[in-house]
């Protein structure tokens, strides 16, 4: 069994890459990104490239993911387990921390020198404002390469991790090749809404503050075949 959980999501692509693999919508601004399994390799690349190569992170290292579900939360968790990361889950001492724009005063918690903040922009635009004391993910990011390939073994707390997310898919529901409609208000772990799908070779449509009279069409339009209730 894969001791990296990033490995599950590499090989949940392999056989279809160019698939629609995870869709985002937020119905109180508007906002829809769709991204295959190649594009969001891409940026899972990008951020365990930039964890290795930049800040010399690895196998025992921990981070702090202050960020809301979202496809860019999909690029970062993935990222950081790629790179052998433990995320850590109650504040305390880590190696880096990542933070949505709005809840950067939340860092003041976790104790690490290397912070990046998003501005979880549909397009992946950079803040328009840094906050102090922090980088910016999307600028940062981009000018690392495409390509990860490594996977160090992440250890006991990614085995547990994937061992969670294997059992989860039934418990949900979900099938292989399911598209599955999710409302992240209600389902906000990424246990749910990211690991359960790619475990299950499932592709998911993501919606926050979701709009009940848009569900029979958003049904119908992504093709879905489940919505977890």
């Amino acid at each position: 069994m894969a001791d990296n959980i990033a490995r599950v999501f590499a090989d949940a692509i392999a056989t279809d890459p160019n698939r629609p693999l995870l869709t985002w919508y937020d119905d109180a601004t508007g906002e829809r990104t769709e991204l295959s399994g190649a594009t969001l390799a891409n940026w899972v690349a990008k951020t365990a490239n930039l964890l290795t190569d930049e800040l010399a992170l690895g196998p025992g290292g921990t981070a702090a993911v202050l960020l809301p579900p979202h496809w860019q939360t999909a690029a970062v968790l993935l990222g950081c387990w790629a790179a052998g990361l433990t995320v850590a889950e109650q504040p305390g001492d880590v190696d880096v921390l990542f933070a949505a724009a709005d809840r950067v005063a939340e860092a003041d918690a976790w104790s690490t020198d290397e912070r990046y903040a998003l501005a979880l922009h549909p397009f992946a635009l950079p803040l328009r404002e840094v906050p102090a004391g922090f980088a910016d993910y999307v600028t940062e990011v981009r000018v690392h390469g495409d390509h990860f390939g490594a996977y160090p073994p992440g250890g006991p707390a990614h085995t547990a991790l994937i061992e969670r997310a294997r059992a989860r898919p039934a418990e949900l529901g979900i099938s292989p090749a399911d598209r599955v409609l999710i409302d992240v208000d209600r389902h906000p772990d990424p246990l749910d809404w990211l690991l359960a799908p790619l475990t299950a070779n499932a592709t998911v449509v993501l919606c926050a503050h979701p709009d009940p009279t848009l569900l029979p069409t958003r049904q119908s339009t992504e093709h879905t075949t489940l919505t977890l209730p």
